[in-house]
């Protein structure tokens, strides 16, 4: 009996794809690149199953050009605004993410960004690499305390709750935004439920966890920032464009706020022109869930899923349960 096939667009976790390959004939894209539109369209003629990457568009054309055959699309990510949803419901194809397991690597890497900015620490590491340091000096480098200060958390889903908890180490003052009030967490961490512009101007570290959708496309522009203190640091590792990076570069270039630690972009790869000459932003390349655990676990999230819809099964983290209805 010919096995099923199964397309990966990218390189994940050997350990993943092993366990793929017990099951289905499954080829694997092998340059560390994400493929063209066309390229995509070729490789996935034919496939009933496919693991793909924020990186990878999978709409209606992408969805013609694999063929009526292709039963599930399991995003290697917890987002998925790559994804036509509606297209692929249509066309009865399942959708899947992989919630759950990137919560703490994230919220991990969100409060890295925090405390490298709050002192300084890429822009002191440069200074010392270069050979510039002379010896100590009572203003050398001053940076921002953490302790007790005041984190903003905009989106209050699983990863803001573990980022909030992690800020009670540092007996800091929490305080959140969400479309819906959370007066257990509250109990829990001691935060309070405020307005976005009471977050905005009141937060000494402000921390974006909201989904991309139209309402947070540019949830934070440069009428935001002027609102947000002098003295306040924004960190992002949401979702590129729920900051207007056009914006965020003129402000820390005006020093309107005092610096920012960005994990993802508006048009990533490329970051806004500006950016990477400034002092005042730490920056990263998109690697929030870049941890081995989290990774295998995201692929084998990815992988049950596969395995379960090939074989007539209820995939798990479904994003589009209306087509499991037909």
């Amino acid at each position: 009996m010919t096995k099923a096939s199964v397309y990966v667009t990218r390189m994940i976790p050997e350990d993943n794809i092993e366990e793929l390959r017990k099951h289905f004939a499954v080829e694997v894209n092998q340059e560390d690149r994400a493929l063209s539109k066309e390229e995509l369209k070729e490789k996935l003629k034919g496939k009933h199953a496919v693991i793909s990457l924020l990186t990878d568009t999978i709409d209606s054309e992408v969805l013609d050009a694999a063929g009526p055959q292709l039963k599930i699309v399991a995003n290697y990510a917890v987002g998925f605004n790559n994804f036509d949803v509606a297209a692929a419901t249509e066309r009865g194809v399942i959708l899947t993410n992989t919630p759950g397991v990137l919560d703490e690597s994230t919220a991990t890497l969100t409060f890295t960004l925090l405390l490298s900015m709050a002192r300084r620490i890429p822009e002191a590491n440069k200074f010392l690499r270069d050979g510039k340091w002379q010896g100590w000096a009572p203003m050398f480098f001053i940076g921002l305390d953490v302790d007790r200060k005041t984190l903003g958390v905009a989106g209050l889903g699983r990863i803001g709750k573990n980022v909030a908890r992690k800020a009670k180490g540092f007996d800091m003052k929490i305080i959140y935004t969400d479309v819906c009030r959370n007066e257990e967490f509250e109990k829990q961490v001691g935060a309070t439920f405020v307005d976005k512009e009471t977050l905005l101007k009141e937060s000494d570290f402000l921390t974006l966890h909201v989904p991309l959708i139209s309402e947070t496309h540019h949830y934070i522009g440069e009428k935001e920032l002027k609102m947000m203190k002098k003295t306040a640091v924004l960190i992002n590792a949401s979702r590129g464009p729920v900051v207007d990076e056009i914006a965020l570069v003129k402000a820390l270039q005006e020093k309107e706020i005092w610096g920012a630690g960005l994990d993802v972009f508006e048009e990533e790869p490329r970051i806004a022109p500006g950016l990477s000459d400034l002092d005042n932003v730490v920056i990263v390349p998109h690697i929030a869930s870049a941890t081995m655990d989290t990774r295998l676990k995201m692929g084998a999230i990815a992988v049950d899923n596969i395995i379960k819809v090939l074989n007539g099964q209820m995939p798990d983290t479904c994003v589009n349960p209306e087509v499991l209805k037909k």
